[in-house]
């Protein structure tokens, strides 16, 4: 039921919002060139590594000028770059994402290879029994303020207590989360 929620609302979404998709596009190729996409390596169910796919938001290159989380005021993020990280725009391609099957629309959000070293091994097979997410629990609830600790807690709390009430509830609150307080 959860995979075929994530891929009806994916495509509704992709549909319904294509002119702002398009609008992004233009406006980050007018603001900072080619490439108007970001793709990074991220780690799936089953600790899979999989494309995950991202409006560009930062400067070209801006992964081998600094490290892999941003920070407030990141001298890489671009004039149109702010505005998308804080309203959330630049992750919506990541549809695409759920399409594939890489990812669902809730769940604990991917991470990059290097953070594996921050679980222990039990908790790193926890995490990964589902799989990774547009949103969920940390983002509705801390968005970008939670310490790693806490994001960490919130994902493995979610595995445990994940079903598909939880997971409207997740995408109701993160809607309320778009105001953009809270992101880098």
């Amino acid at each position: 039921m959860k995979r075929f929620m994530d891929v009806t609302l994916s495509l509704v979404a992709l549909v319904v919002l294509s002119p702002l998709l398009l609008m992004v596009a233009l406006a980050i190729l007018l603001d900072s060139g080619f490439p108007v996409f970001f793709h990074q390596t991220r780690l799936g169910l089953e600790g899979r590594e999989f494309s995950m796919l991202k409006f560009r938001s930062m400067r070209q290159n801006a992964a081998s000028i600094g490290p892999y989380f941003t920070a407030q005021n990141d001298p890489r993020i671009t004039r149109v770059g702010r505005f998308i990280r804080r309203t959330s725009i630049d992750e919506l391609p990541q549809l695409i994402n759920v399409l594939r099957g890489d990812m669902s629309l809730v769940g604990p959000r991917p991470d990059v290879p290097v953070q594996r070293g921050l679980y222990s091994d039990t908790d790193w097979v926890q995490r990964c029994s589902v799989r990774p997410g547009i949103t969920g629990l940390a983002q509705a609830l801390l968005r970008s303020e939670g310490s790693e600790a806490q994001r960490l807690e919130m994902d493995l709390r979610y595995t445990r207590e994940q079903n598909l009430g939880l997971d409207m509830k997740i995408m109701w609150w993160t809607l309320g989360r778009l105001s953009g307080k809270g992101s880098n």
